[in-house]
Order: C-alpha cells, then sequence, then structure tokens
C-alpha cells in the first residue's frame, strides 16, 4: 500500500503519533510519503520505505500571511500523481484537511480519486475547531473525508456533539512502541539529580496555559513537604517564563530543573517515580501513557480521555482540575514505599494494552475499509 501521511513536525502529540504510525506501517511493508514543512524529529530517515517530501513555503510580498495551506494543497496534487498513492492520512483537521479535500478535488479533474482519512487529535476540536473562525471549515472537512477517526471515544463523543457530523467516526487511541520506552536503569542520572535518594518527579509539556504547570508545582510544592523529592519540568513554551517565577517565589529552585525540549524523553522517564499531568484539556494523554510504559505511575485530572487511560486506584489516580490538594494527597500515597512497585506494575501492564502491535493493526484494517468502500463506490 502506498500511503502520503499529512501532519505537523513537531514534539507535539499528532506529530509524533503520526510519524510513528508512518515508521510502523513501513516496518510492515508499505510505502510511506510523509508530506510536511519539514522532517518530523521522530521520522526514521533511513528507512527503505519511507519518502519525506518538504511543502517549500515561499514568500511574496503580495502575501502578509503566507497560504501555507494553498501550496501544502499544490504539493498533495503533486506527490500523489506521481507517486501514484493510494491513500492519504492527515492529522489534525487544520489545515491539513482542509488541504486535502482541495488536492483531491483537483485530482478529480484528472481522473485521479485519492481517498483521504483524517484523524482528529484534540485542539483541532476541542480548540481551534470551535473558534467561529475555523468551524465552518472544520465540520465541511470531517464531512468530505472518506473516513475520520478520533484518538479516544470522549473526542469522537465532543466532536459529534458540537459539530453537525453526518458521518461515522471511528475511535482508534493512540499508542506508543513499549519497547522503546520500557524501563532504562540509569542510576548515575538518577543520582546526579535525587543525590540523597529523593523521589523523582516528572512533567513533559508544551507549557500552555491549557496544560496547567502551575498545578504541577503547586502539587509538588505540597508533596516535597512529606516525602523528600525533586521535580523535572521537560519542554518548552509560553509558561515557562511564568513558572520559573513562580518557582523562585515559592523559594523551591533548588528542587526544581527545567530542562526543556528533548528528543529522547524515555531517558527521563526511565529513572521517574512519578508523572503529573493536571491538563484542563487532553483528548488522549500520550505524555502519560509514554510514562507509563516507562513502570511510572500517573497523577492526572479527569478530563477529556485521561479516565480512558489513567485508571483510578490502579495505575495512578484522578482529581477534578486544579483540585491539587487531592492530587497531592493521592501523590505522596503512590510514593509510599508500600504502594510504589504495585503501582510500577499496573502501569507498565497498562501501557502494553496500547503498544503499537495491537493500535497499528486497527489503521491498517480501517485503511482497507475505506479502500475497499471507494473500490465498491467506483464499480
Amino acid at each position: 500500500m502506498k500511503i502520503g501521511i499529512v501532519c505537523y513536525p513537531t514534539f507535539g502529540g499528532s506529530g509524533v503519533v503520526a510519524t510513528e504510525l508512518g515508521n510502523a506501517m513501513a516496518d510492515l511493508g508499505n510505502q510511506i510519503h510523509f508530506i510536511t514543512y519539514s522532517q518530523p524529529h521522530r521520522l526514521d530517515f533511513f528507512h527503505e520505505n519511507i519518502s519525506y517530501h518538504e511543502v517549500t513555503v515561499k514568500s511574496y510580498p503580495l502575501f502578509e500571511f503566507a497560504p501555507y495551506e494553498v501550496i501544502l494543497a499544490s504539493k498533495i496534487v503533486d506527490v500523489v500523481k506521481h507517486e501514484k498513492l493510494d491513500l492519504l492520512h492527515v492529522h489534525y483537521a487544520i489545515p491539513h484537511a482542509s488541504a486535502a479535500y482541495m488536492a483531491r478535488e483537483i485530482l478529480k479533474t484528472q481522473g485521479i480519486y485519492i481517498p483521504i482519512i483524517t484523524t482528529l487529535h484534540g485542539t483541532d476540536i476541542t480548540l481551534v475547531g470551535r473558534d467561529p473562525a475555523f468551524a465552518p471549515v472544520v465540520a465541511f472537512c470531517i464531512n468530505q473525508s472518506d473516513g475520520v477517526t478520533a484518538v479516544s471515544e470522549d473526542l469522537k463523543r465532543e466532536t459529534l456533539e458540537y459539530f453537525d457530523i453526518n458521518r461515522d467516526i471511528a475511535a482508534i487511541p493512540n499508542f506508543i512502541d513499549v519497547s522503546r520506552f520500557r524501563k532504562q536503569k540509569k542510576d548515575h542520572f538518577k543520582k546526579a539529580i535525587c543525590p540523597n535518594d529523593e523521589k523523582l518527579i516528572v512533567h513533559t509539556s508544551n507549557f500552555r496555559k491549557v496544560k496547567r504547570i502551575e498545578d504541577v508545582i503547586s502539587v509538588f510544592n505540597i508533596v516535597r513537604k512529606t516525602v523528600p523529592s525533586k521535580l523535572l519540568l521537560v519542554g518548552d513554551g509560553p509558561e515557562r517564563g511564568i513558572m520559573e517565577n513562580m518557582c523562585r517565589e515559592l523559594d523551591i529552585c533548588q528542587d526544581v530543573r527545567f530542562l526543556g525540549k528533548l528528543d529522547a524523553v524515555e531517558e527521563v522517564l526511565s529513572v521517574a517515580d512519578l508523572f503529573i499531568m493536571p491538563s484542563e484539556k487532553e483528548s488522549f494523554g500520550l505524555a502519560a501513557l509514554e510514562a507509563m510504559a516507562c513502570e511510572v505511575p500517573v497523577i492526572s485530572s479527569n478530563v477529556g480521555g485521561l479516565p480512558e487511560l489513567n485508571i483510578q486506584g490502579k495505575t495512578g489516580f484522578l482529581s477534578n482540575v486544579g483540585d491539587v490538594e487531592d492530587m497531592a494527597k493521592n501523590a505522596i500515597f503512590v510514593l509510599d514505599k508500600a504502594n510504589l512497585q504495585t503501582f510500577r506494575k499496573n502501569a507498565l501492564n497498562r501501557a502494553k494494552e496500547f503498544d503499537s502491535n495491537h493500535i497499528v493493526p486497527k489503521y491498517l484494517a480501517y485503511y482497507q475499509q475505506i479502500l475497499d468502500k471507494n473500490h465498491a463506490f467506483a464499480k
């Protein structure tokens, strides 16, 4: 099968999942063509079944903002025609689904029909998609796609509730390669951060307001008074400066480190004792799944798709958004030496249910379903 994948080549969840899906599909013998403006950071560059097609954005004096959607659509047309793709899989509704629709309509005038599958990842529906400036286009592109998937049952429900959708949506959860995230004993790294055998608490995100990093710091500030511990904050974004100031005001800088963006986040997670995800919105919680694959229990909010991943009292605990006291109480319970190993074991077992070996076949089956439907329609 020849598959085109359109995604954001960033550290965000949609780009990571799209790239990992392409890598996995290529391993199964499919020819994968990535179409985006820069190389995704987790792309297997040297795989014989993977090709990368750069979308080059040119600057013209006429345009205050470069029309990326139009340029992307033209690139899709070129790749579909010359690589003879069977299917186009676009991740994130805006602008990828709309660009794919435009490309499909152009190709139809040339006697070519390319089926489009759109995967919804979260903020393209819950945040950006609800903006009146984008909502009509988002709904239209969902309805015009040949297939649509969502990364959780909750996101599927929210999409159907908010938009006027006249088609089915398949819920296929995010996944990871558990073998990549399996526990790596790096005692020297842990010892450098926690020289007195403190517990290590970790949070990873893009440091946006919706991630509520101030709650991570507040929870940690409570926990450290009972359980000697350190906090690692992985990632970067608009809230970082504010969070650094918060740590100074609380006088906890000696126990908190900001590591910035990391490619190999598993090296940090492998020595962590607890992961905190207090997000206001979280359609799935890929970062939490990565932590669980490293045997790290999760303290999270109870929003979106998180209850579909984090099992209350087994892999960690869920609390209402903003309830830092409850999160801290649960964190102290999990970190107790009488409980931690059980939570670790449960977290890993849960992560294995989302291993790529279980989820990627669901995508393959869905691809075939859409292709069969289009072949039958063509006849």
